[in-house]
């Protein structure tokens, strides 16, 4: 029997803003962009570049995805969610994209059996608390589990814990591996405002201090803590910025630290969008940013899909060419095709303190 764990690994899932509106149950369209303020006009200029795409079924919006997971079977599928689920209208201010679902559209998470969702990135927040709580208490109540982001530090910091079938090597079975944990970090080098960390009796994000030795060896030792036997072990960490090839010397230090501890068995990065390297160390595997799994960055991307295990090869996401050709227009059409609708700013609740 093989000791394999095949776990799918992916990058920032953004389903708010366009996708959010054509799933069954579309949030309040407005956004607070310089030069976007209605998600519908996101849609408008996904069907001027492809044709009409009405209302989908929760399952639609990832395309081939269901039945490639379908074939593949992985043990778990680990996502990187960007989007605050929530009907909250309390936009952060000074961000410039804000992504928020719809938590009645929670099912297209279901709808491919997401076994983890990780929040510790640059937009669970968008929202503020109020949208960060209806986040948590969705996902709660969907069955999914998430990690990097709490109702305070503890539970930020707190490990996802997934079970998973047990495969024990020939002749040690000892050795299979009973769950898997994962942790998840965001560190302020991909756009997490330290204003959003988490605190004794502060809701927000399980934030890094820094990419230093010194954190390093506060992570392992914390995993540590926790790691029992037959535990295989993720730390999933949101970093760098946007669109980079360059992998950072800083984030190659941090995450071999965390191998060499011994408490960590993979590293999964994001933050990027699109594929960057794999390294192996201590017969390892580094994934250094997962690409896109779902995005709506402003034209059609529905069938937009990357992931890898950590059996394959790296399969960066694509856009259609329509997509392609819609991207070069869509900042100059877009604020003549939307709405500049607003609501003013002292009609929002205010939850700032990110108390609970």
């Amino acid at each position: 029997m093989s000791d394999a764990i095949s776990i799918c690994f992916c990058g920032d899932v953004m389903i708010g803003r366009g996708i959010d509106q054509v799933l069954p149950h579309p949030s309040s369209p407005e956004l607070e962009e310089s030069y976007v303020r209605d998600a519908r006009g996101y849609v408008r200029l996904a069907e001027r570049a492809s044709g009409p795409i009405g209302r989908l079924g929760f399952a639609d919006v990832w395309g081939d995805v269901p039945g490639a997971l379908e074939r593949v079977r992985p043990d778990a599928l680990v996502i990187n969610l960007e989007t605050s689920i929530t009907t909250s209208d309390d936009f952060w201010p000074g961000k410039a994209v804000h992504y928020r679902m719809h938590p009645a559209n929670v099912e297209a998470l279901r709808a491919i059996a997401v076994d983890c969702c990780v929040l510790a990135n640059n937009h669970v927040l968008d929202f503020g608390y109020a949208g960060l709580g209806e986040t948590l208490t969705t996902l709660t109540a969907a069955g999914l589990k998430f990690a990097g982001a709490g109702r305070g530090a503890a539970e930020a910091a707190a490990p996802a814990e997934i079970e998973l079938p047990r495969r024990a090597p020939a002749g040690d079975p000892s050795a299979a591996a009973d769950r898997l944990l994962v942790f998840a970090f965001g560190s302020t080098g991909s756009g997490i405002p330290r204003a959003w960390a988490a605190g004794e009796r502060k809701a927000g994000v399980n934030l890094l201090d820094d990419l230093s030795a010194r954190s390093a060896r506060r992570v392992t030792a914390a995993i540590a803590r926790l790691r029992r036997p037959g535990d295989a072990v993720v730390a999933s960490i949101h970093w760098g910025g946007n669109w980079g090839y360059t992998i950072d010397p800083e984030q190659r230090r941090f995450a071999h630290a965390l191998i060499d501890g011994g408490a960590v068995d993979t590293v999964h990065g994001h933050s990027s969008h699109h594929a960057q390297g794999i390294e192996i160390r201590r017969d390892k595997p580094i994934l250094y940013a997962s690409p896109w799994f779902g995005a709506n960055p402003g034209y059609r991307v529905l069938r937009r899909s990357g992931a890898e295990s950590r059996r394959a090869e790296p399969r960066p996401a694509t856009a259609s060419s329509a997509a392609a050709r819609c991207r070069a227009r869509a900042r100059r059409r877009a604020a003549s095709t939307c709405p500049r609708s607003r609501t003013p700013r002292g009609s929002r609740p205010s939850t700032r303190d990110g108390r609970f």
